[in-house]
């Protein structure tokens, strides 16, 4: 029997393991969601939007324990309260326009004819969901899935084992039916083995590039619709006018907050040459008052990552920037917290440039370069120059300049003075190897559903 397992950040221990389901297992999964999801989809849309509100709430009241319990198993401090506020905003966002987002186009409706397009659910969504934010990713597409129609079968990662299982706690436990909403425990091999089967009717995955690149071999052929939000080496972009303390607080707590494993997170950072010498000098102020500690201590501000391996991938850039020519600036010895696992201190780096794999690959750790430039088309360039693109942050007064700036840049979302946030109400979408798809909005209902055709014409006399 595989186990699956998460290891914590805290203390390097096993602090959770379920057994993965077998294939014949997972199948009978599948089959009750299957089952269920013509009742489920039969049921008013106000009553299935009202229940996932309820499955919403029963989780809030777990917070005493769900708090620590995610800094166990991927390492963020306590003090920063779970993911409630984003969790809460995407969940009351899609419910407020559910109706209007599954409502028919209608085209006629005359004497002779009625003619429109209605929203059906796909049927069962399958979403593997990541440890970074693990409720917040979920939440994306679970509850627009489930006020929509479908079944969900939610399989999440390894490093956060036990969210799954609080998730479908708290929404069955507020009367979503057992079979509308399940949790699951695979291995990789049983995974890709239900999706090449055509288990499923919608696969959302967020994770790395070889992770959907494994996602769309296993659906080759099968036509199932695919949701991809994959890697990300978001810029930020420092123009002369911009608001230098703002941008500053902004962009690195961008970079470094949650230990800099955020999808969206801010890893590298390009600012115009008149600002370029008090940027960096408050930045490296800024992160250096950060706390690296345990993260059920209430006082710890930077937890360990996730898992030390993952600290590794950022120690091992880093090492291989500075080899080649960067300068390191951020004093270790501020964080003595650091052991060379898990626990990784913050780091700014300068005199990098794109040659460096710190600069190209995604890092998702608590580090990021900053480079100066003398113009937006030098900035864009760089910008640009990147295989992935899932945001944009540009800090300018100029709102034009931004937007112009901002059609050129190859990305999913442009920001201009902020950054590191989903807006519930945009499309989440990125280009490149970042993914394809789109979720929370108005688009992700209709990526959650299909169209269906309407021609009916009227018995006349």
């Amino acid at each position: 029997m595989t186990m699956i397992t998460c290891v914590s950040p805290v203390n390097g221990e096993v602090y959770a393991e379920r057994p993965a389901l077998s294939l014949d297992a997972a199948k009978e999964v599948v089959a009750r969601a299957r089952k269920a999801q013509k009742d489920w989809a039969r049921r008013p849309l106000e009553d299935r939007v009202q229940l996932v509100l309820k499955g919403v709430a029963r989780l809030n009241e777990m917070a005493d324990v769900v708090v620590p319990e995610l800094a166990w198993q991927m390492g963020r401090p306590i003090k920063y309260g779970g993911e409630y506020r984003g969790f809460n905003e995407r969940s009351n966002y899609v419910a407020s326009i559910a109706a209007d987002a599954l409502s028919p186009m209608l085209v006629e409706d005359s004497a002779n004819f009625a003619r429109r397009i209605e929203r059906e659910p796909h049927g069962i969504v399958f979403v593997i969901a990541p440890w970074n934010y693990p409720y917040m990713t979920a939440i994306n597409t679970v509850a627009p899935a489930l006020m929509a129609g479908n079944t969900v079968i939610l399989k999440h990662a390894s490093q956060t084992l036990l969210v799954g299982e609080r998730l479908v706690q708290a929404f069955v436990e507020a009367g979503v039916p057992a079979d509308v909403f399940q949790n699951i425990y695979l291995d990789h091999e049983t995974t890709s083995a239900l999706i090449a089967a055509g288990s499923f009717n919608f696969v959302n995955f967020t994770g790395s590039v070889e992770g959907g690149r494994s996602i769309e071999r296993a659906a080759a052929g099968t036509f199932t619709s695919l949701g991809l939000e994959l890697g990300g080496k978001d810029p930020g972009y420092v123009m002369e006018d911009a608001d230098l303390e703002a941008a500053v607080d902004t962009l690195m707590d961008g970079a470094t907050y949650n230990s800099g494993q955020c999808c969206c997170g801010i890893e590298r950072i390009y600012v115009h040459e008149s600002l370029y010498d008090a940027f960096v000098e408050k930045s490296v102020a800024w992160v250096s008052n950060y706390k690296l500690g345990n993260p059920l201590d209430p006082e710890t501000t930077l937890g360990p990552m996730a898992h030390k391996r993952f600290a590794k991938v950022v120690r091992e850039q880093i090492a291989d920037a500075v080899a080649k020519g960067a300068k390191a600036l951020v004093d270790p010895k501020l964080f003595p917290a650091d052991d060379g696992g898990a626990y990784l201190a913050p780091q700014i780096l300068v005199d990098v440039d794109h040659s460096m794999a710190f600069m190209r690959e995604e890092t998702f750790g608590p580090a990021v370069g900053i480079v100066k430039v003398k113009s937006d088309a030098e900035a864009l360039e760089l910008m640009n120059d990147s295989p992935y693109g899932l945001t944009a942050s540009l800090w300018t007064k100029d709102v034009e300049r931004a937007s112009r700036i901002g059609r050129d840049i190859e990305t999913g979302t442009v920001f201009m003075n902020r950054a590191d946030y989903l807006d519930p109400a945009l499309c989440w979408t990125g280009v490149k190897e970042t993914g394809r798809g789109g979720s929370l909005s108005v688009i992700g209902f209709h990526n959650l559903t299909r169209p269906k055709s309407y021609h009916l014409k009227k018995v006349t006399a």
